[in-house]
């Protein structure tokens, strides 16, 4: 969340999680505990009620204080519970405890080699010596803050979770709290924590998956953006920091260069990369029809901060190695190509481009659940941009489809001039953030503000909801669940879905497609059906497969979409003729998802359906020919792929060129001599940018031809793409 010492990078940080048992204490009885972790932490003073005075505000909303120092200091990511509580994440780590590479550039030979968490740390305690019990002095921690006299104001603070300080760790940088399972995000662990005794500690600590962050990296850039998708899994980011993840019996997981974006089942079963290419992408938002979105943050090399559509096997173009170029030519191709930029002709086509530059620190980041506001605000993100000091504020954006794609099409100020580290919907009504207070550093102090519309606060579906999400869903029938898959609030939906998915009511999700007439009703019973089907061995996961087939010819091309996707998830072969079918559907996002899923399914078949997608589309939708070159990867060979040299299409070459790169083949090298300038420099840059070492002699034979090419290239960028506004967060 947080960008720290001028760097637009870092964000979400800080917070560490544990088992020290400390008494719940309100304000008044605020102490140190002497048995656990006593950081510096401001007394209290009426600063926050004099600070709300400057906010800026839309028309016709009203901001209040929830809470201040001493019930909450450093305050960089929060998560709010079903029961109203909240858990905030600060940190007392930063600069002690956690370091940062730009101060042991003498380190960075070893940094940009190491490949595993245990790696790192023993490099560290080569050249730091004795000073690396240092590392382990202080702690970030888990706060839990409550209403107990539902005044309005949080009066009683506990520590949920501390103890998170060995030298691997980082600083702790995300939160995600549902139904008593409080996820955290803390380099090098993907944390489970729960109370289970009801004392406002967490009693039961499980890590998940272990081996995030192997490199020292930039502070900030952590683990973070935990965010519950539709399809029942959890999703969650990483920066640069790259990950190393052991799997019992398999290959681990590996991220070496760039950010990501990963996901895995509630469990932490099935972990799997989503996307990449990102730097540091704080945090995470799902919009109501499943789409994945993400800000991320510049480089301070004169780059953009960027407004990313996150979409499966995605590459966002950034590499780690980049960051220390700084002369002549600051950030190599990020800058020269202009890959941060939004898509422009002749771009770089290995990467899924940013849709806009948007922010200068983005940080925290949610979406309109669908109450609590008033209409103007609906089917709107909420991105948060820290800044360290003025000119800090919340991004209010607006986007809709284009293609298989999305366009933005409005960007407003929401609330503006607070150093806001996060924000989030309550199910009160309320929108609510965190103030970092005041620059870069720690100052022990820190707020809760609440935003909402006196006109809707306390209107019946508000209050429905908060009631709705306090009962849970548990005990309410099958028909009544059915029913609030077409509530007005997406967590309402949501939390309906995984209810009736638990109980493998297929029955129950048929119906709702084949007589509803709410159209989000009917995409929740979609991933629904398809949370049941992806479930081995599970009772009714072959009704909700067959039933899944049916819905690839419904008349809402969105289902046909969403259905795809859920197909290709499951895997099931019995799929292929469907989705075959669908590549020729008159709508581009049926025919985008219906592409990525053939390549899970791995039929060599597909590949001329394939290829037609690809001719057709003639390179006009970076999103469909992205599907395609999935689609290729999956289902077409090297040996295969490198006879599409001679294909007349030079869409289908370039595909090609983009399917060898992702399997890291020498075949790429057959592309050098294509007729069209473009295709032979994509071929290049695969052979350069990962390297293929095979392929390289004949990329040499050919320096001086790529070298005009590439200098061409850079020329007609610096011309066609968009220039940095002098305003950074237009």
């Amino acid at each position: 969340m947080l960008k720290l010492n001028s760097v637009p990078g870092l964000a979400r940080a800080f917070f560490v999680g544990a088992v020290v048992a400390l008494n719940s204490l309100s304000a008044a009885e605020f102490v140190a505990d002497k048995a656990g972790y006593s950081p510096k932490v401001a007394a209290a003073s009426d600063e926050g009620e004099t600070a709300m005075k400057r906010f800026r505000l839309p028309k016709g909303l009203k901001v209040e204080l929830f809470a201040a120092e001493p019930l909450l200091a450093n305050p960089v990511a929060f998560s709010i519970d079903e029961q109203g509580r909240f858990y905030v994440v600060e940190t007392f780590r930063l600069h002690a405890g956690v370091t940062d590479i730009r101060g042991h550039m003498d380190w960075l030979d070893e940094e940009l080699a190491v490949k595993t968490v245990e790696e790192r740390v023993a490099y560290m305690t080569k050249h730091e010596g004795r000073k690396i019990a240092d590392y382990t002095t202080h702690s970030d921690r888990l706060r839990l803050l409550t209403d107990t006299d539902g005044d309005g104001r949080a009066d009683r603070a506990s520590v949920f979770a501390e103890g998170f300080n060995g030298v691997a760790d980082g600083l702790a940088a995300g939160v995600l709290a549902r139904q008593g399972n409080v996820y955290f995000a803390n380099i090098p662990n993907l944390w489970l924590l729960r109370d289970t005794k009801g004392a406002g500690v967490a009693d039961v600590r499980k890590s998940l998956s272990y081996g995030y962050g192997i490199r020292v990296g930039f502070l900030g850039h952590d683990l973070h953006g935990l965010r519950f998708g539709p399809d029942g899994r959890l999703y969650f980011s990483l920066g640069d920091r790259a990950a190393h993840i052991p799997r019992p019996g398999g290959k681990p997981i590996e991220v070496h260069e760039t950010g990501a974006v990963f996901r895995c089942d509630p469990d932490g079963a099935n972990l799997e990369v989503f996307a990449t290419g990102l730097r540091n992408p704080q945090e995470l938002a799902f919009d109501q029809f499943g789409n994945l979105w993400t800000g991320d943050n510049n480089s301070d090399g004169g780059d953009p901060a960027r407004w990313v559509y996150v979409v499966e096997g995605g590459d966002s173009g950034w590499r780690i190695g980049w960051q220390f170029i700084n002369s002549p030519n600051a950030r190599g191709p990020w800058l020269s190509e202009r890959l941060c930029y939004p898509y422009f002709d002749g771009q770089a086509a290995y990467l899924l481009p940013p849709l806009a530059n948007i922010g200068n620190g983005p940080s925290g980041l949610t979406y309109y659940p669908g109450t609590g506001l008033n209409e103007q605000f609906r089917d709107r993100f909420f991105l948060c941009d820290f800044r360290g000091g003025t000119g800090s504020g919340i991004h209010s954006i607006a986007v809709k489809p284009k293609g298989a794609g999305f366009e933005v099409t409005e960007r407003n100020d929401f609330i503006w001039d607070v150093l806001v580290t996060d924000g989030d919907f309550g199910y009160d009504g309320c929108f609510y953030l965190t103030d970092w207070v005041n620059g870069w550093n720690q100052t022990g102090k820190g707020r809760i503000y609440r935003v909402f519309d006196p006109a809707t606060r306390q209107s019946p579906l508000v209050l429905e909801t908060k009631k709705l999400m306090a009962e849970g869903f548990a005990a309410r029938s099958v028909k009544e669940l059915s029913d609030l898959l077409a509530h007005a609030d997406q967590r309402v939906r949501q939390e309906a879905q995984f209810s009736l998915a638990a109980r493998s009511a297929v029955d129950a999700f048929n119906e709702v497609l084949l007589t509803s007439t709410h159209p989000l009703a009917r995409l929740h019973a979609i991933w629904g059906l398809g949370q049941i089907a992806r479930r081995p061995g599970q009772i009714g996961g072959p009704a909700a497969f067959e039933l899944l087939l049916t819905r690839l010819e419904d008349k809402d091309a969105e289902v046909r979409a969403q259905t795809a996707k859920t197909l290709g998830d499951t895997r099931n072969a019995k799929a292929y003729d469907a989705l075959l079918k669908l590549l020729g559907d008159a709508e581009p996002r049926p025919k985008f998802f219906a592409a990525i899923s053939l390549g899970k399914l791995a039929r060599k078949e597909a590949v001329p359906a394939l290829l037609g997608l690809l001719r057709a589309n003639d390179n006009q939708d970076r999103y469909l020919r992205h599907a395609g070159v999935l689609g290729l990867v999956g289902c077409a060979d090297a040996p295969a792929l490198g006879q599409l040299a001679s294909d007349p299409s030079s869409a289908v070459r370039l595909a090609a060129v983009l399917a060898l790169r992702r399997q890291e083949s020498p075949a790429v090298a057959r592309f050098l001599q294509d007729r069209e300038p473009t295709v032979i420099l994509e071929a290049a840059r695969a052979i350069n940018d990962l390297p293929i070492p095979a392929a390289l002699p004949q990329l040499a034979s050919l320096s001086g031809q790529a070298a005009g090419l590439v200098g061409q290239f850079e020329k007609t960028a610096a011309r066609l793409a968009p220039k940095p506004d002098e305003k950074p967060d237009t």
